[in-house]
């Protein structure tokens, strides 16, 4: 027992508070945490010799975890435009879609996701990560089952759309669910050094998804071949659902998975310290607080496989010795207090080296479902943002990911304009050769600029930075938007190709990636999922709009006028970035600690000079 024998951490803690010399040799340590008092002290253990992108077993299960639902996310995006065809055929003859059931059906999941990133992340948040996840993919598992049943057989057309566009709405709730969920489980859990390349890696997950639902597309059809062009055209009806149907796959083998991961520790002690800040908290526990973060992100840590056990408990020990700065005048009483304090939360003994299942013992013992209970939250959620310092990030994050929604969906979701002009429209030929064709130009689409573009944030994010990426992204977008505009109806195949390559490229090493990273690290624990779920809906209302006007605008206006529409989008996108500062190694909570600190002795002084006077 740490009690039943003197400790060295409380006597030199005791010894630090009695020596004046001791208060010299620490003020330039207070002097040099100039921005740096806005991170994490876990530098120094933080350091590997692995680079950010290389990944622990650990990182990498969580990543499978955590990534299916954006891979479910862009395989359902892009296979919905190929399915459109299919029904074409099934349905009213190989004649066109009706107008405005066709809008109802692609543009369904965007609805569904913008509801679904509201819900999930707002209860993410008040009620728990782990109360909440795998719920969003349960979700997605029965809208897609019951897509498969759309009766096409026993229902007329129109109805059998507005059948097809209800259930895709409800996967919509799923698939929006997961941004903020995927996001704040991955945040909570990363190591800060790596933090922005896991999530960069969960975000990748979607040009993966868009590449294999391609790639799904034309093997079925290849199997359907003969089928097909021996005048069973009807026979498309097996090739969407089979296609459809194989998202089934991912989803079904990480459920479990979701459903009993653990709640992370830096989640339980964000809400102990808004629970010690509710309960009025006095000066002597503030850097307590802080503390108590380092403590849980060393837990983490440990957990991840980024440091080894002895190494963490070996750092605690020492900052808790050498770093804890006392936050007002107090008597050598106090100090020995706090030592007491910390003597509990690092104990000298051989449980702070803990196997993982110990370590899950210790959260359980924290009663997490107590501590996230929380009926004011949407109270507090007001309160945090109604200050500027607070609200212009989440105005940046909101307004960034629109714009960028705006452009990014506007071309992606209408691609049969930019496969005509690749000369894979599938406008010619049996409808077999015409969905192969359309089918082929979405995976040469998804190759070019997809993937490159992701794994290039990927292996930069952490050299670069967020800030950087995002600004040359939105502008490096607007330059081959403006190129494409001007010269849309001049560039040849190999030219529009090539240019069209380049725009994915740079949305993707760009805010694609970003817009999805900011949220998850700029705001603290308690907000995240929230922010992070109203973040994304704005995106996705981005979407909407566009998908909804850009059929009817380029009748009534052109392609290219569209086109420059976007290209102002991505310009306003690169201006709103300037609201957000560089996330990279910076930790929200300890800023949040900081400023709970500091409104604390306000109070304090406050309520001194209300005293004398």
């Amino acid at each position: 027992m740490a009690s039943s024998s003197p400790n060295p951490i409380s006597k030199s803690k005791s010894n630090e508070s009695s020596s004046p010399n001791n208060n010299l040799a620490q003020a330039p340590t207070t002097k040099a945490k100039t921005p740096s008092h806005y991170r994490s002290h876990l530098s120094d253990f933080e350091r590997s010799d692995r680079p950010a992108f290389v990944l622990t077993f650990t990182e990498v299960k969580l990543l499978g975890i955590a990534g299916v639902g954006f891979f479910l996310d862009a395989y359902d995006l892009f296979i919905i435009n190929p399915v459109a065809t299919m029904l074409q055929y099934r349905l009213y003859g190989g004649g066109p879609l009706p107008a405005n059931l066709e809008g109802f059906v692609k543009a369904g999941a965007n609805i569904g996701s913008v509801i679904g990133q509201f819900a999930f992340g707002y209860a993410a948040d008040a009620l728990g990560r782990k109360a909440v996840y795998g719920k969003e993919l349960m979700l997605i598992i029965f809208a897609t089952i019951m897509t498969l049943t759309t009766p096409t057989g026993s229902l007329s057309p129109n109805a059998c759309l507005i059948y097809l566009g209800i259930f895709r709405i409800l996967l919509g709730v799923g698939v929006g669910g997961d941004y903020p969920m995927s996001a704040s489980i991955t945040s909570d859990r990363a190591n800060l050094r790596k933090r922005g390349t896991m999530l960069a890696y969960i975000f990748s997950n979607q040009g993966w998804g868009s590449f294999v639902g391609s790639l799904a597309t034309i093997v079925v059809l290849a199997c359907y071949k003969n089928v097909m062009e021996a005048g069973k055209t009807s026979r498309v009806d097996g090739v969407w659902r089979i296609i459809i149907g194989l998202s089934l796959i991912p989803a079904f083998g990480t459920l479990y998975q979701r459903l009993t991961l653990p709640e992370s520790t830096r989640f339980i002690a964000s809400q102990k310290i808004n629970q010690h800040h509710e309960a009025g908290g006095s000066g002597e526990f503030a850097m307590d607080d802080i503390e108590e973060l380092k403590k849980a992100q060393r837990e983490e840590d440990v957990r991840m496989g980024n440091v080894p056990k002895a190494t963490a408990t070996d750092e605690g020990r020492r900052r808790s010795t050498e770093e804890k700065e006392p936050v007002s005048e107090t008597t050598s009483e106090s100090d020995e207090k706090k030592g007491d304090v910390l003597i509990k939360e690092e104990p000298n003994t051989p449980s702070a080296s803990t196997s993982d299942d110990e370590a899950e013992e210790d959260a359980e013992a924290l009663e997490p479902e107590k501590l996230v209970e929380k009926k004011a939250h949407f109270k507090e959620f007001i309160t945090y943002f109604s200050e500027w310092r607070h609200a212009k990030l989440l105005i940046g994050t909101c307004m960034c990911w629109f714009l960028l929604d705006i452009a990014f969906y506007g071309i992606n979701l209408n691609q049969n304009v930019v496969l005509e002009q690749m000369g894979f429209a599938g406008k010619e030929g049996t409808p077999w050769e015409r969905l192969f064709k359309v089918s082929t130009g979405n995976i040469i689409v998804t190759a070019l600029g997809f993937v490159p573009g992701y794994y290039a944030t990927i292996l930069t994010i952490e050299i670069l930075g967020r800030k950087w990426i995002q600004i040359q992204g939105f502008l490096l977008a607007a330059l081959f938007l403006a190129i494409l505009a001007a010269r849309f109806n001049e560039l040849g195949t190999v030219s529009f190709i090539v240019c069209f390559a380049f725009l994915q490229f740079f949305f993707n090493f760009g805010a694609n990636a970003t817009t999805y990273c900011y949220p998850a690290e700029v705001f603290p624990t308690r907000f995240r999922a929230s922010a992070h779920g109203i973040s994304a809906a704005s995106g996705k209302a981005g979407a909407i709009i566009s998908a909804l006007a850009f059929n009817t605008l380029s009748k009534s206006i052109g392609t290219p006028a569209i086109l420059w529409i976007f290209f102002g989008c991505c310009i306003a996108g690169a201006g709103f970035t300037l609201l957000l500062p560089e996330v990279k190694g910076r930790d929200p909570d300890v800023i949040l600690a900081e400023e709970i600190k500091a409104a604390r002795a306000e109070r304090a002084a406050r309520e001194a000079a209300e005293r004398k006077s």
